[in-house]
């Protein structure tokens, strides 16, 4: 019988000294924590969610024998959370606004687990903000916002809607995407962001788009410098909050099984 998969899932980050940031008591910390609609959707995959706290040697933390990589070989699989923006100075500019600067330290930690885990052979999965840092680690650019960038766009995000606001997607044919969902060629999903891909990193293929203005809304990798069995890829929607038998929203499911899937091949490679 198999053990259960443990994927690791990376941390949000509180920074108490951010601009604006008066709470008391613990809110006065450091903290790293995870959304649990995230560890809910990989939960409901019979999977265990693991978070994998910032222990880089040049991290927020002290220095520790555990580091990253330690994480990569001994988990599964890893799913990057939504969150703040990608600091702009990872794809070679500055912020455009000063509230576009982004989280430089989360950025740092999570591309190191990201290349920890690829090194290890293991499945990578980015929702949202992770799926925008993937794109930024393997050599590709963010548009920081879209409607000051391109604002013939339409509106990716509503706050006061936050995940309740939604639009349709495109799966481009031939794609791997697109075979999860056989005879299906769009949806509908959540949309929570105000940044998108500019320009798309080397090696990947996009495998959605928001057919409104063709903004990238899926990504894979396929082929490049690094192994291209690997299972690389990101979605912009958030599909921890897509309810389950929804009938408006797309069911996530088959994306999950897929990563899954992955993650029990990398654990018994041939």
């Amino acid at each position: 019988m198999h053990r259960p998969l443990l994927i690791g899932i990376s941390a949000r980050i509180h920074h108490p000294e951010a601009p604006g940031m008066t709470l008391p008591g613990v809110y006065t910390k450091t903290l790293h924590f995870l959304e649990q609609s995230v560890a809910r959707w990989v939960l409901s995959g019979h999977a265990l969610a693991v978070m994998i706290p910032a222990v880089t040697k040049d991290s927020i933390l002290e220095r520790s024998d555990i580091d990253l990589p330690h994480y990569a070989q001994a988990l599964d699989g890893l799913v990057l959370q939504g969150g703040n923006d990608v600091a702009p100075e990872h794809y070679g500019e500055d912020p455009l606004h000063a509230d576009w600067g982004g989280d430089a330290v989360r950025d740092r930690y999570e591309m190191a687990l990201i290349r920890a885990f690829v090194a290890a052979g293991k499945p990578v999965f980015g929702i949202c903000r992770g799926f925008q840092l993937i794109n930024v680690t393997f050599g590709g650019s963010l548009l920081q916002d879209i409607q000051h960038q391109q604002p013939a766009s339409r509106a990716h995000r509503e706050l006061d809607r936050y995940e309740h606001f939604h639009h349709a997607v495109d799966f481009v044919p031939g794609t791997h995407l697109a075979s999860l969902y056989p005879g299906l060629t769009h949806a509908t999903t959540n949309s929570i962001h105000h940044q998108g891909i500019k320009a798309l990193a080397p090696g990947f293929v996009v495998e959605a788009r928001c057919p409104d203005d063709g903004m990238v809304e899926a990504i894979r990798h396929q082929g490049g410098d690094f192994d291209p069995k690997r299972w690389i890829a990101g979605v912009q929607w958030h599909p921890e909050f897509h309810p389950p038998g929804d009938p408006v929203t797309l069911d996530d499911t088959p994306i999950l099984l897929d990563f899954l899937a992955a993650a029990r091949a990398a654990q018994n490679p041939p």
